[in-house]
């Protein structure tokens, strides 16, 4: 299972690169929507899958028995899942200012203190 999960992790990131090397704004924050999500599933593939066990310790043990998954990263992902919403939505009303003041999301387009190059 894990190797699975570390392929869909590396297409992820792969899609995330992709999405990067484009010059729309939208394209870019898709990209870190999908980076921060390959995060994510990575930390979880840390810890690992454990199918129908619950991740408690039993009375007398010190630490978590044998193929039992780590609670630790299962709570990291939640926190980096809302501090994940909240970049993307104020990165969202930044691009939703600057398409109303500019008119587009192409960073090329978006560059008012360079001057335009001239077409030969």
């Amino acid at each position: 299972m894990e190797t699975i999960m570390a392929f869909a992790v590396g297409g992820m990131v792969a899609g995330a690169v992709y999405l990067f090397l484009s010059r729309q704004i939208l394209r870019v924050l898709f990209g870190v929507i999908l980076l921060s999500n390959a995060v994510n599933v990575s930390i979880l593939l840390v810890g690992r899958l454990t199918v129908g066990q619950p991740p408690l310790i039993a009375a007398g043990q010190d630490g978590l028995g044998q193929g039992l998954s780590n609670p630790l990263p299962q709570a990291l992902i939640l926190t980096a899942i809302v501090i994940g919403f909240g970049l993307l939505s104020f990165a969202l009303a930044l691009a939703y200012r600057a398409y109303q003041e500019l008119g587009t999301l192409d960073s090329r387009d978006m560059r008012t203190a360079e001057p335009k190059e001239d077409a030969p």
